[in-house]
């Protein structure tokens, strides 16, 4: 019985997690990037070495869930996935002002946030719609030797879940849940080594004082036989 409900947990977390699209809410930032015309809703910046690069213009999402961008004015996005928010805006465009728009949206305030045995801790932006697990860790400068990869942790949805992965588990790769979500905790734990080394290193630290106490003690006892 208990083995079945673990299962039935399991399953349904996997589904959520593949069914999971974000949905835009206020204060989300959106970059709005017009292919077909790159200098409209561009953000033109020089590159190292001459030559410019072009990036989109960048707009929040207010507490109504509107932003306002340029000739269509205010646009109800909350609750929209990216897609249907980057459809929305292509439709808007291509009635208003250019034949056949081509609108690129991102989200770019997305991200998730690494603790524990890796190269640099912190917070990492997810740069692409299905960054996986692996992508942010090798952003994050790979694990330690000291990490313990059989237990790393996903922490979801403000605490509601986590999820236990073996990165030794070449089947690991495969779980959906791997892709990463907004607000993502990652905590890497160290290994049993690393923890035994700890306690050792920190029972050292405790008793060197009193070893040292002892030892003193022994040599004036020493001088007075």
């Amino acid at each position: 019985m208990f083995e079945q409900k673990n299962y039935s947990r399991a399953d349904s977390s996997i589904k959520q997690a593949q069914q999971y699209k974000y949905l835009i809410k206020p204060d989300d930032i959106l970059q709005v990037r017009n292919l077909q015309d790159r200098k409209f809703l561009s953000n033109e910046s020089t590159a190292t070495g001459g030559g410019t690069q072009t990036g989109g213009q960048t707009f929040q999402v207010d507490e109504e869930g509107l932003v306002t961008l340029p000739v269509v004015g205010r646009v109800n996005v909350a609750g929209l996935t990216r897609q249907q928010a980057e459809k929305k805006m292509q439709k808007l465009y291509t009635d208003s002002l250019f034949k056949n728009a081509i609108i690129e949206l991102k989200i770019t305030n997305l991200q998730v946030r690494v603790f524990g045995e890796v190269g640099a801790q912190g917070n990492y932006p997810l740069l692409k719609e299905k960054t996986s697990l692996i992508d942010v860790l090798g952003q994050a400068g790979g694990l330690n030797k000291t990490a313990d990869e059989k237990t790393v942790r996903i922490i979801r949805g403000a605490g509601h879940e986590e999820i236990m992965f073996d990165l030794s588990n070449k089947n690991t790769l495969s779980d959906p849940r791997l892709t990463l979500q907004n607000d993502d905790i990652i905590v890497i734990a160290q290994n049993k080594r690393a923890v035994r080394d700890d306690k050792v290193q920190s029972f050292s630290t405790v008793a060197q004082p009193s070893l040292l106490l002892l030892n003193t003690a022994l040599i004036i006892l020493s001088l007075f036989r």
